[in-house]
């Protein structure tokens, strides 16, 4: 058989992808008015974003635990790696080291230190290696080592969801007053949501987030996913000047960024999650 890779549903990825690479997923939750609602398992509002009392939460114990064990069995007893979202960003992680021990070291979990198509990233890199026929020391190798090859950045067009979900760090102390700001955001090294540039206006910030994946990806060659929350066409436009200024980017694709980071990024947020060839 062979290590099986699981992840959870903020990474995003689609049916197809998890088919191809043979990764497990897990749902994130999103409670609504006392209704709790599994991502990308259970139909969830478009406008989930701009509704009221609205609050998410990460995988639960059990789905965490149904879904290492089945995944333990599929891999024949070679082991599981599990990729999940930011520990800094989401009680996932934590809850997922805390199942794991179930297992003794068969299962091995992995802080991707990002959030959304960078989580991805590092899951398919373990697959990869998966699909090669390497041991569970290796593939969880190959997921700790692709974490650092991934960024992601963020510009948000309002406060407020930021301003409840708790999640922005070091940025709060200027988010009280900053009524007309568009900040870039951006995961630092440690998976924390911190401010990278203070902005003025949309077009501006859009233009400081292109240069921004520019500049980490020099002449190197990349894959990039550009998340948005219902602002599918200022997302276009960002893909476009990232394809005319990266021509050596792999793979380019927009894609939305889920209810359970709109629910704190707000509607009008764009994205790029961006992982760079060693």
């Amino acid at each position: 058989m062979a290590v099986v890779v699981v992840t959870d549903s903020s990474a995003r990825m689609g049916p197809d992808v998890l088919d191809r690479w043979g990764i497990r997923r897990v749902p994130l939750h999103v409670l609504l008015d006392g209704e709790d609602m599994r991502d990308d398992v259970d139909p969830v509002p478009n406008d989930i974003h701009d509704r009221s009392h609205v609050t998410t939460s990460g995988a639960s114990p059990a789905d965490l635990a149904e879904t290492y064990r089945e995944a333990l069995a599929a891999s024949g007893g070679d082991g599981v790696v599990a990729v999940h979202l930011s520990a800094a960003l989401s009680s996932t992680f934590s809850t997922a080291r805390t199942v794991a021990r179930e297992f003794g070291s068969a299962v091995r979990v992995v802080n991707s230190r990002s959030a959304a198509a960078c989580v991805g990233f590092v899951a398919v890199a373990a697959a990869r290696a998966a699909g090669t026929g390497a041991n569970l020391d290796a593939v969880e190798e190959a997921a700790r080592s692709a974490v650092p090859r991934g960024h992601a950045f963020i510009v948000v067009h309002r406060l407020d969801n930021l301003r409840r979900s708790g999640r922005i760090g070091t940025a709060t102390s200027w988010l009280g007053t900053a009524l007309s700001l568009k900040p870039l955001l951006h995961l630092d090294v440690d998976g924390r949501l911190v401010l990278l540039q203070r902005i003025r206006t949309t077009s501006k910030a859009h233009a400081a987030l292109v240069d921004a994946v520019a500049d980490v990806v020099g002449e190197r060659s990349a894959s990039i996913v550009v998340h948005h929350v219902d602002n599918h066409d200022d997302a276009d436009v960002i893909g476009a000047a990232l394809t005319d200024r990266l021509p050596q980017v792999e793979s380019l694709t927009v894609a939305d960024m889920g209810p359970v980071l709109a629910v704190h990024v707000g509607g009008g947020a764009v994205g790029v999650c961006v992982t760079v060839d060693g």
